[in-house]
């Protein structure tokens, strides 16, 4: 995909912010549009259907964690990329951003350079996306279809954020095998995004609350496994 069929959304309360984000963006050939808080971001997502939405935390009317939410529920942008910016670093706030489906997260004040950098990996997925072999893959009475990110739990569709969906698809990958944390990390989260050890528990309560608990097993001090 060519930069310049790549639509980019910023979401942010701050004029002079989503000036200058939008200066860098567009500079480098990306399609660019803004909205000033959380429900005209919604409201813009519908409508231009973004490839990349950089929200930002902290708005008025709707945050960006609930914005999120809204944007993930929204039929054909359930894979949009999403990546929070904002002042805010204590990791409740980053758990909260990739437990509401963020991709991931931008900390406040960012360099055009480190902006930039960030953007292009994400980016890269949509490339791995469009690369990717599509597969269906049956474990047990679960269906995973990585092609349509869709998952069927004994006959029952489920929706999953990108981020439950990626770590179900790995720890099914090999049932009964303990997968370590720092791969969990790897695999789904990759290494241009720091986050902490409790983000991965956070991810496995939901799917537990999901699929069943039984599927997944915490093997103390290493990781985890799934299991049939």
């Amino acid at each position: 995909m060519k930069k310049q069929d790549i639509r980019i959304l910023l979401v942010d309360d701050e004029p002079d912010i989503l000036e200058i984000l939008k200066y860098n963006l567009s500079s480098e050939g990306y399609q660019v549009s803004t909205a000033k808080n959380g429900v005209e971001g919604v409201a813009k997502a519908k409508k231009k259907r973004p490839h990349l939405i950089i929200l930002d935390v902290m708005m008025p009317e709707m945050d960006g964690i609930e914005a999120c939410e809204k944007i993930r529920n929204t039929e054909g942008l359930e894979d949009t990329l999403i990546t929070f910016l904002t002042a805010r670093g204590e990791d409740y706030s980053q758990v909260a951003g990739f437990d509401a489906g963020a991709d991931d997260y931008i900390t406040k004040p960012v360099k055009p350079k480190v902006l930039m950098s960030k953007v292009k990996a994400l980016l890269r997925r949509l490339k791995d996306q469009e690369d990717s072999t599509p597969e269906i893959k049956k474990v047990g009475n679960i269906v995973i279809n990585r092609e349509e990110y869709k998952v069927v739990n004994n006959g029952e569709e489920i929706v999953l954020p990108r981020k439950e969906f990626e770590l179900l698809s790995l720890l099914t990958s090999k049932p009964d095998k303990v997968f370590k944390r720092e791969v969990i990390l790897d695999k789904v989260w990759g290494q241009e995004v720091v986050v902490g050890g409790r983000t991965i528990d956070v991810h496995i309560r939901k799917l537990r609350e999901k699929i069943g608990d039984h599927h997944f097993k915490t093997v103390k001090g290493v990781g985890y496994k799934f299991v049939l």
